[in-house]
C-alpha cells in the first residue's frame, strides 16, 4: 500500500486543489494506479488565520484540530497543509498528532538556504508578515530578505481579496503592481508566501523569479512517500 498524503485545507478552496495539481504533476506516475493516495479535508470555515494573529479574531485552531482527527481517523501518514498563515499554529498542530506532519516554511527556507539564494522579498498576507514567520527562520540563515513596506502590504492583501472574491484579473494587476516596485532592490527571488498567489500569478511568464512555497511542499510531500525512510517512520 502506497503512503498516503493528508491535505488539511480549506484554506482557501482553490489553494486546497493548487496543492492537488501539484502533486499529481510532481508524481512520475505513468498510469492512474501509480498515483499517490491523497485525503483532502478543506473546511472553508475555518476563522481567518490573519484576523487571529493581528487583531484579536477567533483563533481557528480548534477547527484545524478537528480536521487533522479526520485525516488521522482517515489514514492519512503525511500531512501538508497548504496555507502559510496557518503555519502561526503549527506547533500545537503537530503537538497533537504522531503522524508526519511537514512544514511549509521549513522546507520552503530549506531550499532558498540549499541553492544558496542571499536576497529574497516575502509575499504573503499581513498575518504571516507580522508574525514573522519567514523572517525568524531567514535571519537565523544569515538570508537577506525585504519586506513590503505598509503600503505595499495593503495592496498585497487587496489582490489577495480579491482573489478570494473571484476578481481574478484585478488580483493579478495589484499583486504585478508591487513586484513592479520590489524587484528594483536587488531581489534575486520572490517567495510566494501565500498559497493563493502562485494561482494569482500563473499567467506570469517569468516563474523564475518566484519561490513557490506550494509546489517546495508538495515536492517534499511527494519525495517522503517515495523513499525508504518514509516506510520505516
Amino acid at each position: 500500500m502506497k503512503k498516503i498524503i493528508g491535505i488539511l485545507g480549506g484554506m482557501g478552496p482553490a489553494a486546497t486543489v493548487d496543492a492537488m495539481e501539484k502533486i499529481i504533476e510532481n508524481t512520475p506516475a505513468t498510469c492512474d494506479q501509480e498515483h499517490i493516495p491523497v485525503i483532502a479535508v478543506s473546511f472553508p470555515d475555518i476563522p481567518d488565520r490573519t484576523t487571529g494573529i493581528i487583531s484579536g479574531g477567533e483563533s481557528p485552531l480548534n477547527k484545524m484540530l478537528a480536521a487533522l482527527k479526520i485525516l488521522e481517523e482517515a489514514g492519512a501518514q503525511c500531512i501538508i497543509m497548504p496555507c502559510n498563515t496557518a503555519h502561526y499554529w503549527y506547533d500545537e498542530l503537530r503537538a497533537s498528532t504522531k503522524i508526519h506532519f511537514l512544514n511549509m516554511i521549513e522546507v520552503t527556507c530549506n531550499k532558498i538556504v540549499d541553492e544558496g539564494i542571499h536576497h529574497v522579498a516575502i509575499l504573503a498576507t499581513t498575518g504571516t508578515i507580522k508574525a514573522g514567520l519567514y523572517q525568524e527562520r531567514l535571519e537565523k540563515e544569515g538570508v537577506n530578505f525585504v519586506v513590503p513596506d505598509d503600503v505595499q502590504q495593503g495592496v498585497i492583501m487587496e489582490s489577495i481579496l480579491a482573489y478570494k472574491s473571484g476578481d481574478g484579473e484585478r488580483a493579478y494587476q495589484l499583486m504585478e503592481s508591487v513586484i513592479s516596485l520590489m524587484k528594483n532592490v536587488g531581489v534575486e527571488k520572490f517567495i510566494m508566501g501565500c498559497t493563493e498567489i502562485p494561482i494569482i500569478l500563473s499567467s506570469d511568464g517569468d516563474k523564475g523569479r518566484y519561490i513557490d512555497a506550494t509546489d517546495e511542499l508538495v515536492k517534499k510531500a511527494v519525495s517522503w512517500c517515495y523513499s525508504y525512510e518514509s516506510f520505516l517512520s
